[in-house]
């Protein structure tokens, strides 16, 4: 038990704040209302597991918002341009890739700190954006990429049946794949990894370079629920998705925690928003909650470390 401690303090606080509502604002568990919030949260929850992946192996990558945004436009111009979603939604895959796999030589082949890396790739990426852009929306999008033609609740069928099958691979992958140990082994010790044979900038290297294609498909997801994509999309994306990942119980110092945790947390998260509105709370006090909570998560990770030295 100790060991999903974290995942089990995450979940017990959804069910608390769920309790919460459900008393309180019964409203919240309207279908529409739980299709509405768990569609939202379906490309976040993608986008953080990849994040999983990066501060699994000790690294960070807080340019996923300026990435999402890239990834966006690219899909909004490739769908207005007459190209079928068939090479829409895989041109965004691998714009994605791309832009991680440049986060990734970065750190892993110059050594440089992804923290460093990425914070300049966020300004340079959301920067280049706003100067092509000016900030002009994607419009005039064809009827076949809005919800994929196929209506909302069509639509948000497929959002989460991708989100969740993403979910489940990718929890396959590092808890049955040989690839996933190495995840962790990297994590954990650099230095025994690289003894027992593994390339630890290899493993880098691909975390980040799956993290991007991750953000490729999550744009993908979150731009077909709009019929405009807008250039400053996924801003503030980097504070949720490492929210969820620390709150989930991954460790920030690396080779520690469960893709499990990890959906709890942005379903935590994910329920906040709505939840103000609900109680009839100012919404400005999201991102401030979101903050509290990953310094309480940081603050419990280190505890942890603290009493098992």
């Amino acid at each position: 038990m100790k060991r999903f401690g974290r995942e089990l303090s995450v979940t017990a606080s959804l069910l608390v704040l769920l309790a919460v509502l459900a008393v309180t604002a019964p409203a919240f568990f309207g279908k529409q209302q739980l299709l509405a919030t768990l569609t939202a949260a379906a490309p976040v929850l993608v986008v953080a597991c990849g994040m999983t992946l990066v501060i699994l192996v000790r690294q960070i990558d807080i340019s996923v918002g300026s990435q999402f945004a890239v990834c966006s436009i690219i899909a909004g111009l490739m769908a207005r341009a007459g190209y079928p979603m068939v090479l829409v939604v895989p041109a965004s895959i691998a714009t994605g890739a791309l832009l991680g796999a440049f986060n990734g030589w970065l750190v892993a082949a110059l050594g440089l700190p992804s923290i460093v890396v990425t914070l300049a790739t966020f300004v340079s990426w959301r920067e280049t954006l706003r100067w092509v852009r000016e900030g002009e929306f994607v419009k005039d999008l064809p009827d076949r990429f809005q919800w994929l033609g196929m209506g909302q609740s069509a639509g948000q069928g497929v959002i989460l049946a991708v989100a969740a099958l993403v979910f489940a691979l990718l929890v396959y992958g590092l808890g049955w794949i040989a690839l996933g140990r190495r995840v962790y082994a990297v994590g954990s010790d650099r230095e025994a990894a690289r003894l027992a044979g593994i390339r630890p900038g290899r493993v880098t290297w691909g975390a980040f370079v799956v993290l991007g294609a991750l953000v490729g498909l999550a744009a993908v997801l979150n731009a077909i629920r709009f019929a405009d994509v807008d250039p400053k999309t996924g801003t503030g994306l980097e504070m949720q998705v490492i929210a969820g990942v620390v709150v989930g119980g991954v460790a920030v110092s690396g080779g520690r925690g469960t893709l499990w945790g990890v959906l709890a947390g942005v379903l935590l998260l994910a329920c906040i928003s709505p939840a103000l509105v609900f109680l009839k709370l100012p919404p400005q006090w999201e991102k401030a909650i979101q903050g509290g909570i990953i310094l309480v998560a940081v603050a419990a990770d280190r505890g942890g470390r603290s009493r098992l030295s």
